[in-house]
């Protein structure tokens, strides 16, 4: 059973917005999810697409899927590419799909000639930090993540 990966279609929204929530599920947090499929389908096939997505299929069946978008770095004055969510369903997970769908996102950086790709990892998830090590990928230790959303954003905003 060969596993495939293909660009999304708009008529994967729902399969890629149950995967999220399974995703949201496997890390901890089922009731973060506020995305409808309405909201996906804008952001990744309406008139101003925020990401891009890839399906991985065995036998027709999507297995799993990566949601990415286009970065920008002034340190090396090109592109990159972030993984923004990777999801092989548990059934699937040693199939290959995992390795297929970051092997699909390397090839897209280079082929576009981006300078990175990059992603976060939670840092308990030692499965997938391994098997991220393996495939190459090196941590950013010294860089922390800083978010503002929610009440705080509005009041950084002054509104």
């Amino acid at each position: 059973m060969t596993v495939t990966i293909r660009p999304a279609a708009a008529a994967d929204v729902p399969v890629m917005l149950g995967f999220v929530r399974d995703l949201a599920t496997f890390e901890k947090a089922p009731d973060a999810v506020k995305a409808t499929d309405a909201m996906l389908y804008d952001a990744l096939f309406g008139a101003d697409p925020a990401a891009e997505a890839l399906i991985a299929e065995r036998d027709g069946q999507a297995i799993g899927f990566a949601v990415f978008y286009k970065t920008f770095s002034t340190w090396t004055g090109k592109r990159g590419i972030w993984l923004d969510d990777l999801y092989v369903t548990p059934e699937a997970r040693g199939s290959g799909a995992g390795a297929a769908l970051l092997q699909a996102l390397a090839g897209i950086a280079v082929d576009r000639g981006y300078a990175r790709f990059e992603w976060w990892v939670l840092d308990w998830n030692t499965p997938a930090i391994d098997f991220y090590r393996a495939k190459g990928a090196v941590a950013q230790d010294e860089w922390t993540v800083q978010r503002v959303d929610g009440a705080a954003l509005r009041t950084l905003a002054g509104r």
